[in-house]
């Protein structure tokens, strides 16, 4: 009888949400990529918002040196390339925690969370609209995965239950950010649902005004996807950085990048 019970406490001991408990009380490096605009933008939204962990700055040299100690975690933009793609297609923002595994690169270590926010090769800019949303979504996921296995497994996607709660929300669409198969038809009927479709500055401005009681999308995917690049799609809380939603996709010959139609049915099934 001492056999099992041993086990099943050495277990639960092994779950992610055992091994990120200590968390707030470790220090979360901030690992600068050498770029000086990337990296004046990042110490600033880290100052601004980072409220869960002290904080320190260190460069890729440094993260190198200390990777290995389970002293830190570290924040740090990361490029995902996936069996299709011949180079890198995505940057992601990526919270990991150093000690065992790191001998291998990122890839060994224990991953927090990871968020996609941009292409690898021509990020646009719009991804510093977002990113003190990008900081705030990585900071509640991490606490919520300290409470819960399940969040901390399940990842970002667990957070597309939230449409169903946004009912009285306006839902703010850049055009860009819809796939070439949303037909004339289903902007009719997505606007009868109360679905604002307009131009990439005027959605951005919502983000940047903290605008109450509104979502706004975002898209993460390469410049130039191939078949086999993944789409990332979100919906933001313009005001309090809540995620309410968050898909991915395969790119096809049919699909491509962008909201899907049936994105758009998932989001709108729950309003009058």
């Amino acid at each position: 009888m001492i056999l099992p019970l041993t086990a099943g406490a050495q277990a639960q001991i092994n779950t992610k949400k055992m091994k990120i408990n200590d968390f707030t009380q470790k220090i979360t490096k901030v690992v600068l990529n050498g770029n000086a605009f990337y990296d004046t933008v990042i110490k600033d939204e880290i100052a601004a918002r980072w409220r869960i962990s002290p904080y320190e700055f260190c460069t890729l040299e440094e993260f190198e040196t200390i990777k290995k100690d389970d002293n830190y975690y570290f924040l740090m933009s990361t490029f995902g390339q996936f069996k299709k793609e011949t180079a890198p297609g995505l940057q992601f923002l990526t919270l990991v925690k150093g000690g065992k595994g790191a001998e291998k690169g990122i890839d060994g270590m224990l991953e927090v969370v990871s968020l996609p926010f941009a292409s690898a090769e021509y990020p646009s800019g719009r991804e510093f609209v977002f990113l003190p949303a990008f900081l705030d979504i990585i900071q509640d996921h991490t606490l919520q995965s300290m409470e819960r296995d399940i969040n901390g497994y399940g990842g970002l996607g667990n957070y597309s239950i939230n449409i169903a709660k946004s009912d009285d929300m306006d839902i703010v669409f850049s055009e860009e950010d819809l796939s070439s198969l949303i037909t004339e038809s289903i902007l009719v009927t997505i606007a009868d649902k109360g679905i604002i479709v307009t131009d990439e500055d005027e959605a951005d401005s919502f983000i940047l005004d903290y605008a109450p009681a509104t979502l706004v999308s975002y898209v993460a995917v390469p410049s130039e996807p191939v078949v086999g690049s993944y789409c990332y799609k979100m919906l933001i809380d313009s005001e309090t950085h809540t995620l309410y939603y968050f898909k991915k996709h395969r790119i096809t010959k049919k699909a491509g990048a962008g909201f899907l139609p049936e994105d758009l049915e998932r989001i709108t099934a729950h309003r009058r």
